[in-house]
């Protein structure tokens, strides 16, 4: 099986290349594995070893020839290149985003691929109470306020478009809550808090005041577990979209133990957003509140369909994977080998 991954130097490409290699380990020969990266990874070391490698920018026209030779012979294309910062430039996110999906689904049925998996999100759904959980047929229609919802109800609907002008084509799409591991660390750090801030989270945190919105409610899962659930779509030729969270669900009140806060000071959550949008606008911090936006709306997911068809289980648990990441961003942890995942500096 030859299996092609975009953004496979990022966050998930890394966790999935990880997976990926374990297989091969195991059954030498089996995979052929396609890396597609605007920024090439050190080739030499794992788990960016072995891999045919193509330098590449999906959202760009010049580019297209590029993507198609790089998709030839593939059975299985995996999207995950995605693209969040910088957020003030909304039309070269769009340009990744939006036209590099679309790119890659036209590359994929002109050189005859099999199965297209594309990296959705709990962030492509519709605005949700947060009291009870959503199956995959909650609408993916995205939150207004944020460009990254927006940009993931975008490609939602380039591939229901796709999905149904290539009825030969597997189509499958995950919808992960946020993504966590401690090699990552210093990525997330960097594109959510900035260059500073991160520097001032202690290897293990501590908050004897934790101040939160009492709707501050999300879900999590930790990398590998994602990585899994790809595997298991590409593995089993599945389509359709799949919900991926571990548990438990996260609240203030398990935030708070995470963090070993006392207390916890309850804030409304519209003044969250105003002190985000505040310090952005300011350029005191690179997250612009659209995100406290799509916090604040994101659904509770369900995730029994990726339970009943594809046999996934998250290892780790929500809690585990925010302490990993945490204590990641701490010490700026980091991939060497990956421009995207690189070490904070001391």
């Amino acid at each position: 099986m030859r299996i092609a991954i975009t953004g496979a130097s990022g966050n998930a490409g890394t966790a999935l290349l990880r997976n990926l290699q374990g297989h091969l380990a195991h059954k030498p020969g089996s995979l052929q594995l396609v890396g597609i990266s605007r920024r090439l990874p050190d080739t030499s070391r794992e788990p960016y070893s072995g891999v045919e490698w193509h330098a590449l920018d999906v959202g760009l026209d010049q580019d297209r020839p590029a993507l198609e030779k790089a998709l030839e012979g593939v059975d299985s294309v995996v999207h995950l290149a995605w693209q969040i910062q910088p957020n003030r430039n909304l039309e070269l996110l769009h340009r990744t985003n939006v036209t590099g999906t679309k790119n890659v689904l036209d590359a994929a049925a002109k050189m005859g691929v099999k199965q297209v998996v594309c990296a959705s999100s709990v962030g492509a759904y519709s605005k949700a109470d947060k009291d009870q959980r959503r199956d995959e047929s909650w609408p993916a229609s995205g939150m207004a306020g944020s460009h990254y919802s927006r940009h993931k109800a975008e490609q939602e609907k380039l591939l229901d478009q796709f999905a149904a002008a290539e009825p030969e084509i597997s189509v499958a799409r995950l919808r992960p809550a946020l993504i966590f591991q401690g090699k990552a660390g210093s990525e997330i750090g960097r594109y959510f808090l900035g260059n500073i801030f991160p520097r001032l989270v202690p290897r293990k945190p501590w908050v004897p005041l934790l101040p939160a919105p009492d709707n501050l409610i999300f879900q999590a899962v930790h990398a590998d577990d994602v990585a899994e659930a790809y595997w298991r779509v590409v593995d089993q030729r599945a389509s359709g979209a799949f919900n991926i969270a571990s548990e438990p669900v996260l609240t203030p009140q398990e935030l708070a133990r995470i963090l070993g806060a006392k207390r916890i000071l309850p804030i409304p959550m519209r003044l969250l957003h105003a002190i985000v949008d505040l310090t952005w606008r300011a350029r005191i911090q690179p997250t612009d509140s659209g995100w406290v936006e799509m916090a604040a709306g994101a659904p509770i997911m369900d995730t029994s369909r990726a339970q009943r068809i594809l046999g996934w289980e998250p290892r780790v648990s929500s809690v585990d994977a925010v302490k990993e990441l945490l204590a990641g961003m701490g010490t700026g942890k980091g991939v060497k080998p990956s421009p995207v995942l690189k070490p904070r500096r001391p």
